[in-house]
């Protein structure tokens, strides 16, 4: 498993969501190390990480490795930027080891079952039959797809971002980890449940929501809502023109927020 760690100071961990990679936050990163310690792993299957053929891309099993990692680094005092699956598997360390992160900055993104959401439930159904497993494992239907379906109205409908995205699932097995993570949607829903149940350990920790309102699966009011009712001390900056990729469709124009945030600034 591929990972930057770069700089110095208080830590920052960035975890990815589908089908992305450490390159999410890439203007983060740059603007940020100098003054932060930043870590950002590309799970198994995306990025510059191996792609097993044999390796089962399940969340939670995602979740064990970058466990593994931050334990190696150490780190303590941290600010996790969490986007997309990135929240579930990122809340599984914060669950586990609350005492070591600080604060919170998320986008777009959840930690608890989707049941709730039934169009979400039959998109990750039909993508999970054989038809759409084809669909994405063959012909890179969910970055070609579903990616340019879920971005705002602020830029081109297929910005170049999705084509790196897209060329960078280049082999069966990493469109087989962007297809997992597609299915586990609804497949996952006792490890979603079980890590909401334990939400309350890091309720009190001070939390950016960066709000991308035009994402048609998470960009709703009743989403931030949910997350406020965890963290009564929340930071709200909703874009009503940004889809689901925020980190992509800000581009630098994010670093200013977070970098506000991560100073104790008040809003």
């Amino acid at each position: 498993m591929a990972y930057t760690d770069i700089g110095d100071g208080p830590p920052v961990v960035f975890l990815h969501g589908n089908p992305t990679s450490a390159r999410l936050y890439r203007h983060l990163i740059r603007d940020l190390a100098p003054d932060y310690r930043c870590a950002a792993p590309d799970y198994l299957g995306f990025g510059r990480s191996a792609a097993p053929a044999d390796f089962s891309y399940r969340p939670p099993v995602h979740a064990t490795l970058v466990e593994g990692l931050l334990r190696r680094l150490d780190l303590s005092n941290i600010t996790l930027v969490l986007h997309d699956w990135g929240g579930p598997i990122g809340l599984a360390y914060a669950l586990r080891y609350p005492d070591t992160v600080e604060r919170l900055v998320l986008m777009n993104t959840w930690a608890w079952p989707l049941t709730h959401r039934p169009l979400l439930q039959l998109a990750s159904r039909l993508l999970a039959t054989p038809l759409g497993r084809l669909a994405v494992e063959r012909f890179n239907a969910f970055a070609r797809v579903i990616m340019p379906a879920t971005t705002g109205s602020s830029g081109p409908l297929r910005p170049d971002w999705i084509r790196t995205y897209a060329a960078a699932l280049d082999t069966r097995p990493r469109r087989r980890a962007c297809w997992a993570f597609a299915r586990a949607l609804r497949t996952e829903t006792d490890w979603l449940r079980a890590l909401w149940t334990h939400r309350a350990r890091i309720r009190d920790r001070p939390t950016l929501l960066c709000w991308g309102m035009a994402d048609p699966a998470f960009g709703t009011e009743a989403c931030l809502r949910r997350w406020q009712r965890l963290f009564p001390n929340t930071e709200i900056r909703r874009y009503p023109r940004v889809g689901h990729y925020v980190p992509e469709e800000k581009g630098r124009a994010l670093v200013a927020p977070v970098r506000q945030f991560l100073r104790g600034a008040p809003a």
